[in-house]
């Protein structure tokens, strides 16, 4: 019965969002109160103790997920007002004018630079909506933002997921980002085909999508595997992703060869450099504040923090927050900088970010109701009971299954970093058990969490804000769970066979 109880918020939540059609704000209000009552009543929970997690949950909703979120879409709406963004999509078509190659280096080159950098929710926001500033359909553009939001998850915001996995373990940095990187090497060929595919769908632009997906693919996995076995897992994500715009866009001019200068590019040098200049702000401020400079990261932490302290389960529980290397604080500052070199007026960008605050209204009581329940999941013992559960009845094959408990934890946490700090211990402790490679088990967590970031309602939520189609969780998910399954799936098949 402990097992049904700890498995009942997900059904709930799953069946409300994807068969009921339920909103996502109403979805994870009922889904919270759910997981209330079972803390309290099936779990012997005290309630000041569920209440305090559901406050810790709270906060690290509101910072940095929602304010990214926030932050990310104003990002969006600053290059709306000065009307950067025409040239922007100008450029994307001046790349190419082919559907695949655009959808490819928006949501797999330019997504995954930003994942690499900033990650939490970055990826899926503004690669969304740049991608419906060129024709695409909202829907669309939600869908195929989530899912190339995947295996760059893994060494996202400068390697932090598998950084905290090494320190949750005790194994070392290299060994396990070589080995996520192994369990991921399919994906990365498989990911780019899905992507140029739902890109454009007909039969006779199968071979180009083909060759150009697996020559993106196979100079992701060889940087990445470089990249992780030879540095470690900050950069894996960064140089990946670079290294795939690069090729993306050798390949677009190539597939589009006929086209004349003229159609290409009906800008300056200067207009182009003006339209990219709150991306390129963020992106410089984002790597200058992160651990590839740590003398200036440790430097600006210490000059502005806010620390929270709450008492769970006779454990005092700190969130701290170091504002001036905060994610949203970093996207604020350059998309107001930016939009001021762009021609706009402080008092309309000011304008516009309330008005990117009211956009989000939905959104913020989805998070934060999302993010709480998982707390009160967590501190209560009902997330550790389903990965107990799950490897106590799989046995000899845990570790076909044990990607799908990484899964499992970024659906209810939308992060990886959290389903590592959840299960990293779990899953190297299981190995001992069944004589398997502890970095290899404990690296399949980190795997699988990628896939389960697909479907994450956290991401889903971030897609509707950025797509503006709030009340269409259900739907999105629905779309989005076929491709989270058989990623899943085949990472399970990886890690069994290489065990």
């Amino acid at each position: 019965m402990e097992t049904l109880y700890a498995a009942l918020p997900i059904v709930i939540l799953i069946v409300l969002m994807g068969f009921l059609k339920v909103s996502g704000d109403k979805s994870s209000i009922v889904t919270l109160l759910l997981t209330l009552c079972l803390a309290i009543f099936a779990f012997d929970q005290p309630v000041s103790d569920a209440l305090n997690s559901f406050i810790y949950g709270m906060l690290k909703a509101l910072v940095p997920i929602l304010f990214i979120i926030l932050m990310a879409i104003y990002s969006y709406n600053v290059l709306l007002h000065t009307g950067k963004i025409e040239v922007l999509k100008r450029q994307f078509s001046a790349i190419s004018t082919d559907k695949s190659v655009q959808v490819l280096l928006i949501t797999w080159g330019f997504g995954g630079l930003l994942e690499g950098m900033a990650g939490f929710g970055t990826a899926v926001a503004i690669p969304a909506a740049i991608l419906i500033s060129l024709g695409f359909k909202p829907m669309f553009s939600a869908v195929v933002s989530l899912i190339a939001n995947s295996v760059a998850t893994a060494f996202g915001a400068v390697g932090v997921p598998v950084i905290v996995l090494s320190q949750e373990t005790g194994l070392d940095v290299i060994p396990l980002s070589t080995a996520v990187v192994l369990q991921l090497s399919v994906l990365m060929l498989l990911i780019p085909c899905v992507i140029t595919f739902l890109a454009d769908p007909r039969w006779k632009a199968l071979p180009k999508n083909l060759g150009l997906s697996l020559s993106v693919g196979a100079v992701s996995l060889a940087t990445q595997y470089a990249a992780a076995h030879y540095v470690g897992a900050e950069t894996p994500a960064i140089v990946g992703s670079l290294a795939s715009i690069v090729v993306i866009i050798l390949l677009g001019k190539f597939i589009d060869r006929k086209k004349t200068a003229a159609e290409r590019l009906p800008y300056s040098t200067s207009e182009i450099v003006k339209a990219w200049m709150v991306y390129a702000l963020i992106m410089l401020l984002v790597l200058v504040t992160s651990p590839l400079f740590p003398g200036i990261k440790t430097a600006l932490q210490s000059v502005c923090a806010s620390s929270v302290h709450l008492a769970i389960g006779g454990v005092e529980k700190t969130y701290t927050i170091q504002w001036l290397t905060q994610g949203g604080v970093l996207l604020f500052i350059g998309s107001f900088i930016g939009g001021l070199i762009q021609g706009g007026k402080a008092k309309d960008l000011l304008v516009i970010l309330w008005r990117s605050l009211v956009q989000l209204r939905k959104t913020i009581v989805t998070v934060i109701c999302l993010v709480g329940f998982s707390s009160i999941m967590e501190t209560a013992g009902m997330i550790n009971h389903l990965a107990v559960a799950l490897s106590s009845a799989t046995g000899a094959f845990y570790p076909l299954f044990a990607p799908a408990i990484g899964a499992i934890g970024t659906f209810l946490t939308g992060s990886d970093t959290s389903a590592n700090i959840l299960f990293g211990k779990l899953q190297a402790g299981v190995a001992g058990h069944i004589g398997v490679d502890p970095t290899w088990l404990s690296a399949a967590n980190t795997a699988g969490a990628t896939g389960g970031k697909i479907i994450s309602p956290q991401s889903i939520a971030i897609a509707t804000s950025a797509c503006n189609q709030q009340g269409q969780e259900g739907n999105i998910l629905k779309s989005a769970v076929v491709y989270a399954v058989a990623y899943v799936v085949i990472t399970g098949v990886i890690v069994y066979i290489f065990a």
